[in-house]
């Protein structure tokens, strides 16, 4: 993280050079032009803004720039002898909770966390999600689940996807209706599940072939229309993989691009070791492989803590025109969220 800390007064300056001597990334930043008007400039700058000065001018200072949580800084206030360390702003996604117990100890004084999760030692959901790169499909829905896993000490989690290690305070439950939580690659209906938090996992990886000279919109074309008819959620995709043949296909490069999708391109020797696939004659012809699309999404999506396995074929080989896809799975490891500490 790329720290500031801003102190105003001949004490907090003195404090401010124990912070940066002990913290990494942290830089100490001069105030010209009074508090309210540093902050504003250092905001779009920094991952963090450690401020030695009242509660009250931080407030003041910062309530016309906040946004979302998702890509304001956080922010911390701390009196100038360090006796607390209050996380005020961006205490889970921004790290701000996280960044207050790392200067507490520094300081000596006590991490003031006010998040309900951190208090009572129950999952972060936003935390979780971002940790196990779960992309939230309704974010509105958040804070009251959120509220719920906190009051009753749980909350029923249903998942089309085989999960590791959950969070103790997750109750899995067989159908999605019964869940506050849903997790799945499948286009999610607000009006079905109403309340319920969609949770996406980005673990899918599309295997496409080609003739020579298709457009970025012929790939598109066949990329939405495979989805439609499958029901998987296009933020469900993690990247795109072809034959090493295709490196220089203008529109199949493009398409990457526009997507902001990696991409992978693969030998027809690894192409070959791939089992279970559905040859083609045509193909081995053109390329010496047995088949494109549907080894190299299973290539993507293998697993990486089992060498040499590859991913499981969800959609086998759709044809278009001038376009061949296929989808496969890698292998979801979703993690216990590290335990919040009390102290």
């Amino acid at each position: 993280m790329k720290i500031a800390v801003i102190a105003l007064t001949r004490g907090g300056k003195e404090l401010a050079d124990r912070i940066v001597a002990g913290l990494e990334g942290c830089e100490s930043c001069e105030v010209i032009g009074g508090a309210l008007a540093v902050i504003k400039r250092l905001w779009p700058l920094y991952d963090g803004l450690i401020c030695i000065m009242a509660a009250g001018i931080v407030v003041r200072a910062i309530a016309p720039l906040c946004r979302d949580k998702k890509t304001d800084p956080c922010v911390l206030v701390l009196d100038e002898k360090g006796q607390f360390v209050v996380s005020l702003l961006s205490g889970h996604l921004g790290g701000g909770n996280d960044l207050a117990r790392k200067v507490a100890a520094i300081t000596g004084g006590v991490a003031v966390i006010t998040t309900a999760s951190d208090v009572t030692g129950h999952t972060a959901l936003d935390l979780w999600a971002a940790e196990n790169n779960l992309r939230v499909q309704n974010p509105q829905v958040m804070a009251g689940v959120a509220a719920k896993l906190v009051n009753e000490g749980e909350v029923s989690f249903f998942s089309t996807q085989e999960c590791a290690r959950l969070p103790v305070d997750f109750k899995v439950v067989d159908a999605p209706a019964l869940a506050d939580i849903i997790l799945s690659h499948a286009a999610f209906d607000p009006l079905e599940h109403i309340g319920a938090l969609a949770l996406c996992p980005c673990n899918l990886y599309l295997g496409l072939g080609c003739n020579r000279g298709a457009k970025a919109a012929d790939f598109e074309l066949a990329v939405t229309e495979l989805c439609a008819q499958y029901h998987l959620d296009r933020r469900a995709i993690a990247g795109i993989a072809s034959i090493d043949l295709k490196a220089d296909e203008a529109g199949l490069l493009q398409f990457a691009s526009d997507n902001n999708l990696p991409i992978r391109f693969y030998g027809k020797d690894e192409l070959n070791r791939v089992e279970g696939i559905s040859p083609s004659a045509a193909v081995m012809a053109a390329t010496g492989a047995r088949g494109v699309a549907e080894p190299a999404a299973m290539l993507a999506a293998s697993d990486n803590t089992i060498p040499g396995q590859p991913g499981q074929l969800i959609v086998r080989k759709i044809k278009w025109k001038d376009v061949t896809a296929a989808v496969a799975e890698k292998k979801l490891t979703v993690m216990v969220q590290t335990p919040c500490s009390k102290g």
